[in-house]
């Protein structure tokens, strides 16, 4: 077992007067104290501190590997804190920690919120667009945020989002004497002076939120017409059957409307979008910025058969478009074994491909055939949309 070099030490608003006594003696004995330059301030680390990196980075901690170092984060520092961006780089015992109470226990404390039903996010470097997975009247949310001026930018938003009549309860300093718990409303916020730290616990209202089945409406997506049509759609996330975690190539991704629900069908999911064109790729950006996926999405803006080799093996693979032998026996040839396959034919001629790469490989074939009623001229009709051949295998 490797011996313990670093401690990282969970700072409270109420600075060294909070912390436990193995926190004191490894800040008195470390060499070396790592942390933001207000934790610096407030343990008094003098010649001793390092103040972190912009943009953030734990290369210098790992650069001192050997010398008795110490790293400050607020509150928990494994809740969306510093300490697991270190420790996935150090081996077991190669670190103690001392955690403080997080801005969300204090939080959930000050407002009698349930933290286990009250969803917990980081948006101090993250863009407002990472709720809108979640928002629905009645789930409460716990937000960090950048700063002072980002909780009014906050209720601008969920006012723009449908979502006016939220109750925001901002809470500034929590834990420490400079404490304040104040409550507005999104569409009538005026709260002014906000000091950082500062979170923000939500109370959705108003609009409905996004909804959870598969098959968003398309008007929802930024598209030139090549989408995935929603009960196609729908029916392919079935397919394609997402996990947490998992990650999906979506190979001439158009619209990038099916990474786009594969990564809100579960927590963690990932995709990479393949699209030739410049334009679409643009769409999926928009896409992506438009559902809070940043993290989670990523385009590639090239022919699919070309951008193989340099993806990361995936989990499940979807082609939309544009399926043709080579592109299909290099992802056999390819694909681990296990990867769902998920295609779907729209011209004959692929149409033809799969139903000979079924006789070959098996799976599921499936025609699909759907009509939408629409005006004929003064009555309605049945149009028809055109037919889809969709094959699923797993490799």
């Amino acid at each position: 077992m490797a011996e313990p070099w670093v401690t990282i030490i969970g700072l409270g608003e109420d600075g060294p007067d909070g912390l436990t006594a193995a926190s004191r003696k490894a800040l008195n004995e470390a060499q070396i104290v790592f942390g933001g330059p207000r934790h610096l301030d407030l343990v008094g680390a003098g010649d001793r501190g390092q103040p972190w990196p912009v943009p953030f980075s734990v290369e210098p901690v790992l650069a001192v590997k050997g010398q008795r170092v110490v790293v400050l984060a607020s509150g928990d520092p494994f809740w969306f804190g510093a300490g697991s961006s270190l420790t996935r780089h150090l081996q077991p015992g190669e670190w103690v920690a001392h955690p403080a109470p997080s801005c969300f226990a204090l939080a959930a404390a000050r407002l009698g919120w349930r933290l286990e039903e009250s969803l917990c996010f980081g948006l101090h470097a993250a863009p407002f667009e990472r709720l809108v997975p979640v928002l629905a009247p009645g789930q409460r949310i716990i937000a960090t945020l950048r700063d002072g001026a980002a909780p009014a930018q906050l209720a601008a938003w969920l006012t723009d989002q449908g979502f006016g009549a939220s109750t925001l309860h901002v809470l500034e300093a929590l834990g420490g004497p400079r404490e304040r718990v104040r409550q507005g409303r999104a569409d009538d916020f005026d709260l002014t002076g906000v000091q950082h730290p500062v979170a923000v616990a939500i109370d959705p209202a108003g609009a409905a939120g996004l909804p959870r089945a598969s098959g968003l409406a398309d008007d929802l997506f930024a598209h030139d017409g090549q989408i995935t049509k929603r009960p196609i759609r729908a029916l392919t996330l079935s397919a394609l059957a997402p996990r947490p975690g998992q990650m999906l190539w979506d190979l001439g991704a158009g619209s990038g409307s099916i990474s786009v629900e594969w990564c809100l069908a579960a927590p963690g999911a990932r995709a990479i979008a393949v699209e030739r064109r410049d334009d679409r790729a643009r769409n999926i950006h928009t896409n992506i910025a438009r559902f809070g996926l940043d993290n989670r999405m990523d385009v590639v803006t090239a022919p699919s058969l070309q951008a193989l080799a340099d993806l990361p093996a995936p989990d499940a693979v979807f082609i939309g478009g544009g399926a043709d032998q080579a592109l299909l026996t290099a992802l056999w040839d390819r694909l681990p074994a296990g990867t769902q396959i998920v295609i779907n034919a729209v011209t004959l001629d692929t149409e033809t491909l799969l139903a000979q790469w079924h006789g070959d490989k098996g799976g599921q074939l499936l025609r699909v055939e759907l009509a939408e009623a629409q005006p004929l001229g003064t009555l309605r009709g049945w149009a028809p949309a055109r037919p889809v051949v969709q094959w699923s295998v797993t490799r």
